[in-house]
């Protein structure tokens, strides 16, 4: 597994890279704030949805700080998954390292 800070997903995304962005919080963290062309499958549904998700697309997984999209990244590993980025700091970091105007909460 590798880990982007905001400010490396960023760069990574505007170079012409077009992972899946697998947000995996809840809905209502979701509904506050989202990377754009960000896909929400909450971790609590995340094993029971695999089959909606192609094992062989690099795939960044992004939370509120990072710890349940490290979790969920680990997991997508050991169940097959090529290429797997924990956005490190999740939705905080973003808003703190590459755009103030995202909501924070």
């Amino acid at each position: 597994m590798r880990h982007f800070r905001p400010a490396e997903l960023d760069a990574y995304l505007k170079s012409g890279h077009a992972p899946l962005l697998l947000d995996v919080r809840e809905p209502w963290e979701y509904d506050i704030c989202k990377l754009p062309g960000a896909r929400l499958i909450p971790l609590r549904d995340l094993s029971a949805r695999l089959g909606e998700l192609d094992r062989n697309v690099e795939v960044v997984v992004i939370c509120h700080h990072g710890v349940r999209s490290y979790h969920a990244a680990r997991y997508l590993e050991t169940v097959g998954f090529a290429a797997v980025i924990n956005l490190a700091g999740g939705m905080a970091a973003w808003a703190d390292e590459v755009d103030p105007a995202t909501p924070r909460y």
